[in-house]
């Protein structure tokens, strides 16, 4: 399984989306602002914003938080001017990290990435360093338990979904960027428990860490996802299973 996907299994079974239900919070209102800023505040005419909306109500946020985020974004409140700013880097073993952040203060905010970098034996490069290592995809997880698949993948599949894969505990469908809230407004219309819908960056190819090397990744991985300003992670490792369960557990 590569970074990305391996990634989201171990943060679902470790149970850390619930336990950071407010970090979570704090990252969805700052792209919900953002893009409200940038597109609109109606979600019929931006698909950027419909996205924000139901991957922050797959989270369970209150529909009060949602509304005020929107109104920050589109000036009807007054809120925190938030830029769009990423960082490259290297991680152990030459593993390639990519990470999108929202930041109010980008001097701050490079200074601490570049901190826990080095912390966890890793280097900040320069821009474009592993961008280039990367394709963008809509990548959206749905909840398997319950679900008949042959019809899960009919929907999905007929919706534009480009691959479809079957986790330990969801099944994970691949879009390109355009199709993703297409694909995902189809799968909710049928009623499919989304845990989460979002474009991410996807390694073209990964790099094998062994466990010490694995051990130091997920350490990196985790301070990284605990910055305020990082909204998202992307890494090409690969972990086997019976490492990657030994850590996680």
């Amino acid at each position: 399984m590569s970074g990305h996907s391996k990634w989201a299994t171990i943060k679902r079974k470790k149970g850390k989306l619930d336990a950071a239900r407010g970090r979570i919070f704090t990252r969805l209102i700052k792209e919900i602002t953002v893009v409200a800023r940038d597109g609109g505040g109606d979600p019929d005419t931006n698909a950027r914003l419909r996205t924000a909306i139901a991957t922050a109500k797959a989270a369970n946020m209150p529909a009060d938080n949602i509304k005020k985020a929107i109104k920050k974004g589109t000036g009807e409140l007054p809120g925190v001017n938030y830029e769009e700013a990423t960082f490259e880097g290297y991680g152990p073993n030459g593993v390639a990290v990519f990470i999108d952040c929202l930041t109010d203060n980008r001097n701050r905010t490079v200074a601490e990435v570049r901190h826990i970098f080095g912390k966890y034996n890793g280097n900040l490069g320069e821009n474009g360093c592993v961008a280039w290592m990367f394709d963008r995809k809509g990548i959206i997880a749905v909840k398997a338990d319950g679900i008949d698949e042959d019809a899960f993948m009919e929907i999905a599949l007929e919706a534009g979904a480009a691959d479809i894969q079957t986790q330990e505990d969801a099944f994970e469908v691949t879009t390109e960027p355009n199709d993703l809230e297409q694909v995902r407004g189809a799968l909710e219309k049928s009623e499919m428990p989304i845990l989460e819908a979002e474009v991410r960056r996807i390694p073209q190819n990964t790099v094998k860490l062994d466990r010490k090397g694995a051990e130091s990744m997920m350490k990196l991985m985790d301070a990284l996802e605990d910055q305020d300003d990082v909204q998202q992670v992307s890494a090409n490792f690969d972990i086997d299973d019976a490492v990657l369960e030994e850590l996680s557990g």
